[in-house]
């Protein structure tokens, strides 16, 4: 983090601010309205994904084309793409269904505690729980790739 700007930090803390903001205005914050929306019962759901999508690839497709790299950090400006694999496929169903049984994706569940649902708390945990043991399954199945590789 040396190499960046010294307004990065606080840039992300407004932006997250913003986001926050957002989802609780919008009541996307509550997971009863996540929940109607899962239920076809809310369609309203897909117009703050859409204003949220909107405004971000305008600025990915304007910024480069004015600026001369990343306004707060150095280098140039570069697409970072990953594969389309089997992780990603089972990654992406895990996460729906971690999303449909708590009724909340993780970003609106940190906004969630700023609308006063504590109850939120228990799905964070999990969260956190969740993303850690993939973490050590991860680091263990690296770790067991490098030993047979080492067998050889």
């Amino acid at each position: 983090m040396t190499d960046r700007h010294p307004l990065f930090v606080p840039t992300i803390v407004v932006g997250g601010l913003i986001f926050g903001f957002g989802l609780g205005y919008s009541h996307m914050a509550r997971p009863e309205v996540v929940l109607d929306f899962l239920q076809f019962d809310d369609l309203g759901l897909p117009f703050v994904m859409f204003g949220g999508a909107a405004v971000t690839g305008l600025v990915y497709f304007v910024a480069p084309r004015l600026l001369d790299g990343p306004p707060l950090a150095r280098g140039a400006f570069e697409r970072r793409l990953k594969s389309f694999d089997r992780n990603v496929v089972v990654g992406g169903a895990i996460f729906g269904a971690g999303w449909g049984l708590s009724g909340i994706c993780p970003g609106a569940a940190y906004a969630s505690l700023g609308v006063g649902n504590v109850t939120i708390l228990w799905a964070l945990a999990g969260m956190f729980a969740g993303a850690y043991v993939q973490g050590v399954w991860r680091s263990r199945a690296a770790t067991g790739d490098a030993a047979v590789a080492n067998a050889d």
